[in-house]
């Protein structure tokens, strides 16, 4: 498809839409070299683990590393669907996701490389929730925009990608790496390297709210199809902790499973309420509550 125009010699960019300044800490923020944060004393620490210890770690390290390249892997698709749009300030900001998806990847796998010394075949890790969600939904809903970028299937790929895998799964893995390492000062270069992780996926989860919010702005009767796709997936997401602590008949690290699924819930109930004032709303007012939301 040809261009007729281009928004940087017709209108210019909007400096002050959500994404933009979103964009603006990206450039600060997201450059940051997995190669440059120091193991010395996580290959300390690790030695000191016992075999369970290091199973729980595996297990967290393999699903993170795997869900990373999976967004990696799938996330073009919804880059394409907004660019399309002539969403400009959108797309650029959409562009630094996929280095950092492809960064987190590095990091995590540079990590099990050098310090875990995990070998090549960790699948054994993926239950079959975790399957659900990163082998079948994650794909299926993404590269759906590909022949059907409509507004119902943008929904359906930010609910999947940034709501549920991003706002609810990734955000749990943390507080978990965090709960067992923080109070413990155990594993340091991997406590900062998810830290700086955390920071860039936050950003993520701000675009997704505000894509879903415009979306729903703009096509209330939407608001049915992202609240099923929300309802959907969440079983599938709490199968995953539920997996997770199965394994073990006690814990290590004293880690308790309804801490975590709490915690889930009220990443997504929080979210959910978010989106849920983008009902009956205009578009000015997602962009002042997205700046507001920024700010605070």
């Amino acid at each position: 498809m040809s261009h007729t125009a281009f928004a940087t010699t017709t209108r210019g960019l909007n400096r002050e839409l959500p994404p933009m300044r979103l964009y603006e800490k990206a450039k600060k923020l997201g450059i940051w070299n997995p190669s440059d944060i120091d193991f010395t004393k996580d290959k300390q620490d690790w030695a000191g683990f016992t075999d369970e210890e290091k199973d729980l770690c595996l297990l967290l390290l393999s699903m993170f590393v795997a869900g990373e390249e999976a967004v990696t892997l799938d996330l073009l698709p919804l880059i394409q669907a907004i660019a399309q749009e002539g969403r400009i300030e959108e797309e650029m900001f959409l562009t630094t996701f996929l280095f950092e998806e492809a960064k987190h990847t590095d990091f995590f796998r540079r990590f099990m490389d050098e310090v875990a010394e995990a070998g090549v075949d960790l699948s054994r890790y993926h239950g079959g929730n975790y399957r659900q969600l990163f082998y079948e939904s994650l794909p299926d809903a993404l590269n759906a925009l590909r022949s059907d970028p409509s507004p119902a299937s943008q929904i359906r790929a930010s609910v999947t990608y940034n709501m549920v895998v991003e706002g609810v799964l990734a955000e749990t893995g943390y507080q978990a790496f965090f709960t067992m390492l923080e109070r413990n000062d155990l594993l340091p270069g991997l406590r900062k390297g998810i830290g700086l992780l955390k920071q860039d996926e936050s950003r993520h989860i701000a675009y997704g709210v505000y894509l879903l919010s415009r979306l729903i702005a703009e096509h209330p009767q939407e608001w049915d199809n992202l609240q099923m796709q929300m309802n959907t997936l969440l079983p599938s997401a709490i199968g995953v902790i539920g997996d997770a602590f199965a394994r073990y008949e006690v814990v290590p690290f004293g880690l308790k499973e309804e801490d975590f699924v709490n915690y889930a819930m009220s990443q997504f109930s929080k979210r959910f309420e978010r989106l849920e004032k983008a009902k009956g709303v205009s578009l000015d007012e997602i962009n002042r509550v997205a700046r507001e939301n920024e700010e605070a």
